[in-house]
């Protein structure tokens, strides 16, 4: 008698992942981070640009956020991909074996964060549905069941989603729903008054609005290792998640700003009159679904990233164990999180982890020159333990970069309780936290770096590639 095989998902913790195990191509990559971009969430995010920039300005400013936001993902990708370790690991080199710790706790924070966002909006989206066609809402019962999905998943594991659910099926429907929401919005609505609306002024002006469209791939650094590590070769890689990732983004930003506009309504209301324009239509109800399919990849991806995350602290604990913990989680903080403090809650994972990347790039492709000792990664004592376990120089350079952020982009969550960044002159406040966040914390880094390697007279390491990892 044949017995049912049932495949127990790998879970390599922070252990780097063999070569052998190594099974995503760039074209995997293309359609995981394709994916992921598609979503609610980021046409909710394109709705912000407008009415305070025009039509044109705001399409720009989509253009060019997303193709220098997705560089920084596609380099934070490459770390992991020559290491084979999960990206809260990879920042171990800068910070210190105990001082990744702490961006690692901000990300858990964060993650379920996101999870319990994604899980809301397609709770939103489903008690619409059920409520135009059964006459039921059952909004709880929605966040417990997506909750539930994106759980699931998460335990399933990324090779497991990405080739058996994504790439056989999720990218090709919502591809197909995507473009049906583009040939809609284009022949139902005057397209040309539209196109040559200008703006209202006020928050965000162009470069604002630049550094909002930024804040979606930055997003996703913290997250972007825990996939790449996966793949066999660093470039194609990383021009595998550029690409996906890019097109996506672009597409679905620019959804949102002309969606909004077409509706007139407010980022606030979007989501409900977005479903209430498409459940009257034919093949509405359709496209409706295919989204909310497509959007449990996110609910996944956050779930099973926060996992990874919590394995940096607690190694020995199963991914699987705490994929199911961190899924309740979510569904908890579901209950009663506010979707109107969305972009507030963009701007406060901006001001954390862009620093933190602007010196993770630094340290790893100027500072090591593509190299890090993945032996030394988990050693008391070894290269990467400094004082105590924590680098000095990195959290002076992340400390720095971030207050820098905070006086370039005034976030209102912050100058409600910090009246000392203030002192922000007028053209960095024009032109958002990213860019002088990054700039600083990379300039720093390099600065402090040297100088405390120059102290104890020690050179810099140039450590070999593991197995299954070529620097490109």
């Amino acid at each position: 008698m044949n017995r049912l095989a049932v495949r127990v998902p790998e879970d390599w913790g922070i252990q780097p992942v063999p070569a052998a195990h190594r099974h995503l191509r760039p074209f995997d990559l293309a359609v995981l981070w394709g994916d992921l971009a598609v979503s609610l969430l980021v046409m909710i995010a394109g709705a912000l640009l407008v009415p305070g920039l025009g039509t044109k300005a705001a399409l720009l400013a989509i253009i060019v956020g997303t193709l220098l936001g997705t560089v920084l993902l596609s380099l934070a990708g490459m770390v992991a991909t020559n290491t084979g370790v999960p990206t809260m690991v990879t920042l171990r080199p800068a910070l210190g074996v105990r001082g990744s710790y702490a961006p690692t706790v901000l990300n858990v924070f964060q993650l379920v964060g996101w999870a319990a966002l994604e899980i809301i909006i397609m709770a939103q989206a489903a008690r619409a549905m059920s409520d135009h066609y059964l006459d039921f809402e059952g909004y709880y019962l929605w966040l417990v069941f997506f909750g539930l999905v994106g759980m699931a998943m998460a335990v399933g594991g990324p090779i497991v989603v990405v080739r058996q659910w994504m790439q056989k099926f999720g990218v090709w429907v919502i591809a197909a729903a995507a473009a049906w929401l583009t040939f809609y919005l284009f022949y139902e609505y005057d397209m040309s008054a539209i196109w040559d609306r200008k703006g209202a002024g006020g928050f965000p002006n162009f470069w604002q609005g630049v550094d909002l469209v930024v804040a979606l791939p930055v997003s996703w650094l913290p997250l972007v290792g825990d996939y790449s590590r996966f793949a066999r070769r660093a470039v194609p890689a990383a021009l595998g998640t550029y690409a996906g990732y890019a097109i996506a983004n672009i597409w679905f930003f620019t959804l949102g700003m002309l969606y909004v506009q077409a509706l007139q309504t407010d980022p606030g209301g979007f989501i409900d009159a977005l479903v209430k324009m498409m459940l009257p239509l034919t093949a509405g109800w359709l496209a409706l679904i295919v989204l909310l399919a497509g959007e449990t990849d996110e609910a996944f991806a956050n779930i099973y990233s926060t996992a990874v995350s919590v394995q940096n602290l607690a190694p020995r604990v199963t991914h699987a164990l705490l994929a199911v913990a961190i899924g309740g989680i979510a569904i908890i903080a579901a209950v009663s999180l506010d979707l109107v403090g969305y972009e507030t809650f963009l701007l406060l994972i901006g001001g954390v982890f862009v620093p933190v990347f602007g010196i993770l790039i630094a340290d790893y492709f100027v500072l090591r020159r593509a190299r890090y000792d993945v032996d030394q990664l988990e050693r008391a004592g070894g290269a990467y333990w400094y004082n105590g376990g924590v680098a000095v120089a990195g959290f002076v350079a992340w400390t720095i970069g971030f207050l820098v952020y905070a006086h370039a982009a005034q976030p209102p969550w912050l100058l409600e309780h910090a009246d000392f960044i203030s002192w922000a002159p007028a053209w960095m406040t024009h032109i958002g936290g990213t860019i002088p966040g990054f700039v600083v914390s990379f300039g720093l880094y390099l600065a402090g770096a040297h100088l405390y390697l120059s102290l104890r007279s020690q050179p810099i390491e140039r450590a070999t590639v593991p197995a299954g990892g070529d620097g490109g």
